[in-house]
């Protein structure tokens, strides 16, 4: 059975610069509220690298639960 539509890497990589702009985001977020209890403020630099290491794993599997409901849409057997 061949799958239509897009794969699951062209979904990921599509996707990637809002997964690791919003991973970039939350890194942030997540380090002023750790500076309550004391901890540094992630600078933009730190945010945004971590943003983009954080945001790969997690598009993917984002692509892969897309890529999923596409194939159901299709009503095809997920592999």
């Amino acid at each position: 059975m061949t799958r239509q539509g897009w794969s699951t890497r062209r979904i990921a990589l599509a996707l990637y610069p809002f997964g690791a702009g919003a991973a970039a985001v939350n890194v942030f977020f997540a380090s002023l509220i750790f500076s309550w209890i004391g901890g540094p403020v992630a600078s933009t630099a730190w945010s945004i690298g971590l943003g983009c290491l954080i945001g790969g794993p997690a598009t993917w599997y984002f692509a892969r639960h897309i890529r999923q409901l596409m194939d159901e849409a299709d009503g095809k057997e997920t592999p």
